[in-house]
């Protein structure tokens, strides 16, 4: 059984939701047929915005409905995060549209205070697992990569996949490429981390480095430093339990 997901390392459009859907739009168009999920950097939609409330949606409204229809009519899967409205709260929302599917949710579970994240959104509770044409999957949004209990592959079959969605800045972007290889070694499972280029509202310049590893740390998709593009890592998840129960290192894991 293989799965094929596609990177899209691309600017982000500070705060222009429209201009961003169009793109967003066109490149998943560009690779119908040749992939299986598209993964977008985190608040894909509106960078990282933290002061703007008049940006978020619900579940139901105009974002959604588009990757919906995008979705239906490519037949490529579409996973990233944006800024969801529920009642009065807002959330860094993580998704799974997939076609002729209900879309698959889940919450940013750690707030960058740093940035200003605590104070906008809620946190979210769960720790959810998707599963899209018989693969499990994990999302991880950006902060959320710091923490390994949080990423624990407990019973060392939860999930095959990590999905990383991230708006990571250069100037930090050593933490990034060690923790991706990190959460990758002792999950035992394939990675797939996106994370934009270019310059955001607040002064801060994304490199990129995003990247899919395999079981052994070999890279199956890797753009170069600064580079704009579309990037596909097809997965082998035959070849990932076979790894699994011949080295299988999660039973020896701490259980605190």
């Amino acid at each position: 059984m293989q799965i094929s997901i596609a990177l899209l390392q691309y600017p982000i459009h500070w705060a222009d939701k429209e201009e961003n859907i169009r793109l967003t739009e066109q490149r998943v168009q560009a690779i119908a047929g040749k992939a299986d999920i598209a993964l977008l950097p985190e608040m894909f939609s509106t960078g990282f915005c933290t002061d703007r409330p008049d940006l978020a949606e619900p579940i139901d409204g105009e974002t959604m409905h588009r990757l919906q229809h995008l979705s239906d009519t490519t037949g490529v899967a579409v996973a990233g995060s944006f800024i969801c409205k529920e009642k009065e709260r807002l959330y860094n929302r993580g998704f799974l549209v997939s076609p002729y599917a209900a879309p698959q949710f889940s919450d940013k579970a750690h707030l960058y205070a740093h940035g200003g994240e605590d104070r906008f959104f809620t946190k979210g509770e769960e720790r959810k697992v998707w599963e899209y044409k018989g693969v499990k999957m994990r999302m991880l949004i950006c902060y959320d990569l710091r923490f390994p209990i949080y990423a624990r592959n407990r019973t060392g079959h939860d999930y095959d996949i990590l999905l990383v969605s991230a708006n990571w800045p250069e100037c930090r972007i050593q933490y990034w490429d060690a923790l991706i290889a990190a959460r990758a070694t002792e999950n035992q499972c394939y990675i797939c981390a996106a994370n934009p280029v270019g310059d955001d509202g607040l002064g801060l310049h994304y490199n990129g480095h995003s990247i899919a590893y395999d079981t052994r740390l070999q890279p199956l998709a890797q753009p170069a430093d600064n580079e704009e593009g579309t990037y596909i890592a097809t997965f082998n998840i035959d070849t990932l339990h076979h790894f699994r129960q011949t080295l299988p290192l999660w039973k020896d894991a701490d259980t605190f």
